[in-house]
């Protein structure tokens, strides 16, 4: 008898401790389950994890009426630059090469690699800009086809933050809280709602790169946090195993990995019965998610049933695995088979030098697919319910870093940065908040990332004040003990 054999009516399988623990992605993973689980550092026990599942959230639908049904965060990681992309400063053309005033700098927050400068050149952006469609939205002609959709798109020019490196911005941007370790948003989205799939994650990610440039991805930023583990982003790659350990190992066919998921099932219960421990069920919903992502991934990941058509809006880099565009497309697949929250990270954003060569070469690298996105999303009905956000962890300098040279850069700015919102109730073909001639101060209407979460929430009926978590004595939240809806860009 194959040590896989199992007998129903004795409920007995002869598996190995190796077998067992292969079953999963090692001892590691059993090592990391103890330390992290809510319960080894005192986590309140929330909702009853046997009510919980990859099918099911706290809330299964909005407390009220919401204008959203799911989520797309597409991250430019590394801070893509407002001046030279969204935020039309005719000044920084007639000052190009000037200081930037004293009284416009002033005493805001800046990098360290700032404070080292000793000369502040105003640098102006690297093409012209025009205005679009209906709205007269200017955006550069870095972004044309991101331009054709401009009245379809809600630019918020006056996001802030208080951190000036990535990884805390980066952190604060998908979790409200600079440090690693608290749920990100899609987790937060999905506790509360779960998936319409069964058969796939609530919560998806994907990163690309085309250049390479500064810091890379941290997996910080899709983490469940003190959530249970499976609210967490499960990472889609590129090539013939976009989710790792789905695949089964060789010589175990799907009969025999389902006989063994049922063994190991009942000894979690029955577990679970003696600890109480949330993170044992999560484990499971993880086991079960991974047994039918071995059907419905492949599936998703086939893009031989689209359309030429569909393929070239998206432009030339679709049919390359693991790109920008790819991913685009595959989000929108995501999408239409009822995945909550697509998370989208493109990192190499971080100009500090040769910013003429490289920003304009990441532009093209995004600007055609993110459209492309919108567009099919539009033209499938989708757009209407589906919230879109594109943007930065914080945006850049309109001065120059390193001189006015062929190798000039831009370095990191908190004080101000564009995001723009496509669909999902916000309110289209709309510029909110305004900033000075430089783009480097606030004049109207600042919009924080508490904010931003905050109205994130409302537009999928939740009220972002009640979406709690008990954890260490305390209730937590996406946006912590801020977060204002933003009510001007709601349509």
């Amino acid at each position: 008898m194959s040590k896989f054999d199992y007998d129903p009516a004795k409920k007995m399988m002869d598996v190995s401790r190796r077998a067992i623990l292969g079953c999963g992605v090692g001892l590691g993973a059993v090592a990391a389950g103890q330390l992290l689980s809510p319960k080894a550092f005192g986590a309140g026990a929330g909702p009853a994890p046997t009510d919980a599942g990859p099918d099911k959230g706290v809330m299964k639908v909005g407390q009220f009426p919401g204008t959203a049904k799911r989520v797309i965060s597409i991250h430019m990681w590394g801070a893509i630059s407002q001046v030279d992309t969204f935020d039309y400063k005719p000044m920084l053309f007639k000052m190009h090469g000037q200081e930037i005033p004293d009284s416009v700098k002033g005493h805001a927050k800046v990098s360290a690699m700032s404070n080292a400068q000793s000369s502040f050149p105003v640098f102006k952006p690297m093409r012209d800009f025009k205005q679009y469609g209906e709205s007269g939205r200017s955006v550069s002609d870095l972004m044309p086809y991101t331009g054709k959709i401009a009245d379809d798109l809600c630019f918020i020019k006056t996001m802030h933050t208080d951190h000036v490196n990535h990884d805390p911005a980066a952190f604060f941007l998908h979790t409200g809280f600079q440090l690693s370790g608290r749920p990100a948003a899609g987790a937060w989205v999905n506790y509360a709602l779960g998936t319409d799939n069964a058969n796939l994650p609530s919560y998806v990610v994907m990163k690309s790169q085309f250049m390479a440039a500064g810091v890379g991805a941290s997996s910080g930023c899709w983490s469940a946090g003190f959530l249970p583990s499976h609210h967490q982003g499960v990472e889609f790659r590129s090539g013939n195993s976009p989710v790792l350990y789905v695949d089964n190992p060789e010589g175990m066919d799907r009969e025999h990995r389902r006989k063994e998921l049922d063994f190991i099932d009942e000894l979690s219960r029955a577990e679970y019965e003696t600890s109480h421990d949330p993170e044992v069920m999560s484990k499971i919903t993880q086991y079960e998610m991974a047994y039918r992502m071995q059907e419905s991934v492949p599936e998703i990941s086939d893009i031989s049933d689209e359309p030429d058509y569909i393929l070239d809006m998206y432009g030339p880099q679709v049919r390359i695995p693991g790109t920008f565009a790819r991913n685009c497309l595959l989000t929108r697949r995501l999408i239409e088979r009822g995945v909550k929250f697509v998370q989208l990270i493109q990192v190499g954003w971080d100009h500090h030098t040769g910013i003429v060569k490289r920003h304009p070469a990441d532009c093209w690298a995004v600007d055609q697919p993110s459209a492309a996105l919108v567009t099919d999303l539009k033209q499938r009905g989708l757009l209407d319910d589906t919230l879109v956000m594109f943007g930065g962890e914080f945006g850049r300098t309109p001065y120059a870093q390193g001189g006015i040279t062929d190798s000039s850069g831009r370095d990191h700015h908190g004080g101000n940065f564009t995001m723009w919102l496509a669909g999902g109730g916000s309110k289209p073909g709309i510029e909110y908040g305004k900033t000075d001639d430089f783009s480097y101060n606030i004049a109207e209407n600042p919009v924080s990332v508490h904010d931003l979460h905050a109205t994130m929430m409302y537009m999928l009926g939740i009220d972002h004040k009640a979406l709690t978590y008990h954890y260490q004595g305390r209730d937590f939240r996406l946006t912590d003990v801020a977060g204002e809806l933003v009510k001007g860009i709601l349509a």
